[in-house]
């Protein structure tokens, strides 16, 4: 038999004048008589998170199974119903036993263990379940993980009275007392994906590349249109997709970048915009490029910080989101916690969107990831840290997704577990974990 398919490896990048774009998965990258291990799609462990709580009520379904009523909260994900498993009953016991509610929260959601208070800037914690995945299988990619975020670290000495300022700003903990601070300036995260014409020492040559900036892949156009000609028709097309995609990251960072030059009162970072949603598609977006060319397989994306006071005005009013969440049960407080929570989750609905949208192999890159959302407490008003909101998406690791599972009160830890045994990592324990869940690859 003569097979004339051309072959590319896996890591074929796109060079020019400091910039290197990796490539999606194409079906040249598949050996014409490759073994099944060779023509598989990479499989991701993906964390988002959202502040302060959750309006559980609106978000919990009222019914278990595959039947289930979608929620008022949950409503932007019912195109999805196919799959998601919502898990309820999971629960964060030690964020209870540690000082500072908000600091607890976050600093148990992805490791499991309370935060000790410590004297001057001295913080300890311990692993984060991302990053125990990083170690066992992060050398496969050129990132071992990406830590993101849409709201930056205040300063020290303003969150929670003082305490807990690295706990509140940070999900991923690379050992006890290091955290690995999520990033949230969208140039800098594509600067670091794609290298950038920026980077170069000398500051005359910065100043005349930033004035007469061109696309990066201006720089890479050749080698784009050379490569493109020894391809397949869908090849081509995936490469014009994935390279539209990076060209309209570009000129919205730019966008952006442009829009806080003109208004200077603004204290942001040039390439930080100043609206949640523009800042939060952008980061989805930088996120989605980074999983569909394979540069990680393992990230967590902050919507927002812990005890996050950020206003959402495009909803029609200026509070801020951590003091309606001590609403006191007043129905007007509760109804802007309600619409807060809904906006946010229509963002993580964006990103879900454009992960099934994106071909890979046989499926979607959707279809090739496990992808939780929640929040480490539940009812906002009392800090309360048991039955916290979850929902795992994605097919990935065998998961059997389309219903909504019911625990006896459990450690979320032990859903960590569950999804580190997918990505084909074993680890005996994780922070207060007691066991691994059942039910999630059964139906």
């Amino acid at each position: 038999m003569i097979v004339l398919r051309k072959h590319l490896p896996r890591r074929t990048f796109l060079k020019g004048l400091g910039v290197t774009v990796a490539l999606p998965w194409l079906d040249a990258m598949v050996p014409a008589f490759a073994a099944p291990a060779e023509s598989k799609a990479p499989l991701r462990l993906l964390f988002g998170y959202v502040p302060n709580g959750m309006m559980i009520e609106d978000w919990k379904p009222k019914t278990a199974g595959k039947n289930y009523e979608f929620t008022r909260i949950l409503k932007p994900l019912e195109p999805f119903r196919e799959d998601m498993l919502v898990l309820t009953g999971l629960a964060h016991r030690n964020g209870e036993i540690a000082p500072g509610d908000h600091a607890a929260a976050s600093a148990t959601y992805l490791t499991g263990v309370a935060p000790k208070r410590t004297t001057g800037a001295d913080v300890k914690l311990g692993i984060s379940v991302d990053q125990v995945a990083a170690n066992a299988i992060g050398s496969n990619t050129r990132f071992p993980s990406l830590e993101l975020g849409c709201e930056a670290a205040p300063s020290v000495g303003s969150c929670d009275g003082g305490f807990g300022c690295a706990y509140v700003n940070n999900l991923s903990w690379r050992n006890d007392t290091t955290p690995v601070a999520p990033e949230t300036n969208p140039r800098v995260v594509f600067e670091r994906l794609y290298g950038g014409l920026d980077t170069d020492p000398d500051p005359k040559v910065r100043e005349r590349l930033t004035e007469n900036r061109k696309s990066m892949l201006d720089y890479v156009n050749s080698q784009t249109q050379r490569l493109a000609g020894t391809l397949g028709p869908s090849d081509r097309h995936k490469i014009d997709e994935y390279l539209t995609s990076l060209r309209d990251i570009e000129k919205r960072i730019m966008r952006v970048e442009a829009e806080n030059q003109l208004t200077p009162q603004i204290e942001k970072p040039s390439g930080v915009p100043s609206g949640f949603v523009e800042h939060a598609r952008l980061m989805n977006d930088l996120l989605l490029v980074a999983l569909q060319s394979d540069m990680t397989r393992i990230a967590t994306l902050m919507y927002a910080r812990e005890s996050s006071s950020r206003a959402y005005p495009e909803l029609g009013f200026a509070d801020a989101h951590h003091p309606l969440t001590h609403h006191r049960n007043r129905e007007d407080m509760m109804e802007k916690v309600r619409k807060i929570e809904c906006h946010q989750m229509d963002q993580f609905a964006h990103f879900v969107t454009k992960l099934n949208a994106t071909k890979e192999g046989d499926g979607s890159l959707l279809d090739h990831s496990m992808l939780v959302y929640g929040s480490a407490m539940s009812d906002p008003n009392r800090h309360t840290h048991e039955d916290v909101p979850c929902v795992v998406l994605g097919r990935g690791g065998g998961l059997k997704p389309g219903r909504h599972i019911v625990y006896p009160e459990t450690p979320q830890t032990n859903l960590w577990l569950t999804l580190l045994e997918r990505m084909g990592v074993q680890a005996e324990k994780l922070g207060d974990s007691t066991g691994k869940l059942d039910q999630l690859t059964d139906i």
